[in-house]
């Protein structure tokens, strides 16, 4: 067991910040010390294996990015990134856990989605794991099934008011299995769009001959987000059972989350980077209304008008928090021969952007421009998915007896993200091309083992492990 020891940093928690040295044994934090503390020598430096100098950097907790789809299957393709790419590009970031999606699909038994998941998932992530469980078909056997979740370390589950004929659940399906989830304590994550409303505008549009990306966001109008999320919190509120709505992107969809909590209810809301930066205007129409350069920003819930305000809207929700954290739904797809499957039709185009490797940093120019305390960062993309989704005190905290996931980040140092410059995704192209950002991911540990320093990646696949997790601890 090698000794390491962070010293000269800032170490910022979800509640403040303060100089700190940090010693790591084997894979866990066993101190956090006063800088020049002696209680545990004189010259604490020259007995550890390997010493770090934050000087000048803040040390944070590792980032946990709560919502991936590594290799999911979706619109006759599947996502880019494998769990080999996807975390190493995760590890670059600053990014030590996630938790990707295991998926039932309709007319498979819940236990062989979840296996095939391990399979695909053990062995080759760079980073530790964890998985959601996708019910693509609530029946007696998957509500059947609900009850080992728990002891399989799944302590949530996903339904879809979207997608019909794939993923769809009905009213009637989400009250069961709402039920189910409140009896066993897990955690509804919930996609909330009204999907057979939407496919008729779709269609409509196609019919009409306006094909193009940019009408992917006309068709997922906002009316179906906000009707989708109070349905939701209604259902909800009828069977007692805690909700978190998925990437949450309409100001409306916000303010039906604020009056729920404003309420006293267990519902929770997160949004990504996609919604606090990008836009209908500017991405899904890039290339004009019947250009096919916004398919690279086509997703789901899908980008939103700027000049509604949608973005300044997910910025307050996060300050509020009305939203509590800040995931990436990532899900990857190249231009070529995967995206451009939707020429001439934006309903074949598949959904999803790829930000798992620039979560952190996007999220920490929110703090440079003053959207949000450096405190509100770790919050957002650490310490609140560690306790919302059962992982806290092993993960997203600095302190003795957690897992010493730490990176050291540097306030100073600029990052350039772009496929030439910052981007190992497995992608043909970066959703973030051209951005600038006034920090920089210096050094990155998981449990212990060094990932990423001095430019130069040292991890490896297969040094992720599978993590059990317990039951919600952010329940009010």
């Amino acid at each position: 067991m090698s000794t390491l020891l962070i010293k000269g940093g800032t170490v910022v928690s979800a509640t403040g910040r303060t100089a700190a040295d940090v010693l790591v044994d084997g894979e866990r934090i066993v101190a956090v010390l006063q800088p020049g503390s002696t209680l545990l020598g004189h010259d604490l430096a020259a007995g550890v294996d390997t010493v770090i100098d934050a000087t000048g950097k803040y040390v944070i907790p590792g980032g946990i990015d709560a919502h991936t789809h590594m290799e999911l299957p979706f619109g006759g393709t599947n996502a880019s990134d494998t769990f080999e790419s996807g975390t190493i590009a995760a590890a670059w970031g600053g990014t030590t856990s996630i938790i990707d999606f295991a998926v039932q699909k309709y007319g498979e038994a819940v236990e062989t989605g979840l296996a095939a998941w391990h399979d695909k998932a053990g062995g080759n992530c760079a980073v530790d794991y964890g998985f959601h469980q996708i019910i693509g078909g609530v029946d007696e056997q998957s509500l059947k099934a609900m009850e080992t979740l728990v002891d399989e370390g799944i302590s949530s589950y996903k339904l879809f008011m979207a997608y019909p004929g794939v993923f769809y659940s009905d009213d009637a399906q989400i009250l069961k299995a709402m039920q189910k989830a409140a009896e066993l304590g897990l955690m509804t994550m919930m996609h909330a769009e009204n999907g057979p409303a939407i496919d008729v505008l779709a269609e409509q549009l196609y019919e009409s001959g306006r094909t193009a990306p940019y009408y992917h966001g006309i068709a997922r109008a906002w009316q179906m987000e906000e009707e989708a999320t109070h349905r939701a919190i209604m259902l909800a509120d009828l069977t007692d059972a805690p909700l978190y709505v998925v990437h949450v992107s309409a100001k409306q969809a916000v303010a039906q989350l604020a009056a729920a909590r404003d309420r006293g209810k267990n519902v929770f809301g997160e949004t990504c980077p996609q919604y606090l930066y990008l836009s209908l205007e500017e991405q899904l129409g890039a290339g004009g209304k019947d250009g096919f350069e916004g398919a690279k920003w086509v997703c789901s819930t899908p980008l939103r008008s700027r000049e509604e305000g949608h973005q300044d809207a997910m910025w307050q929700g996060l300050r509020t928090n009305d939203l509590q954290m800040v995931s990436t739904d990532h899900c990857p797809f190249c231009m070529k021969g995967q995206k451009d499957l939707g020429k001439g039709d934006f309903r074949a185009i598949p959904n999803g952007i790829g930000s798992i490797e620039h979560r952190m940093d996007l999220l920490y120019q929110g703090v440079v421009t003053g959207e949000l305390t450096l405190e509100r960062w770790v919050e957002l993309t650490s310490t609140t998915p560690a306790r919302m989704f059962g992982l806290y005190g092993t993960k997203g905290v600095i302190a003795p007896g957690a897992d010493a996931d730490i990176v050291v980040y540097d306030p100073a140092g600029h990052t350039s993200i772009g496929v030439e410059k910052t981007h190992h995704m497995n992608m043909d192209h970066s959703a973030w091309e051209g951005y600038e950002i006034d920090g920089h991911v210096d050094v990155v540990i998981s449990r212990g083992s060094v990932l990423v320093a001095g430019g130069e990646f040292h991890g490896r696949a297969g040094h992720g492990r599978f993590l059990k997790r317990g039951l919600t601890q952010y329940l009010t």
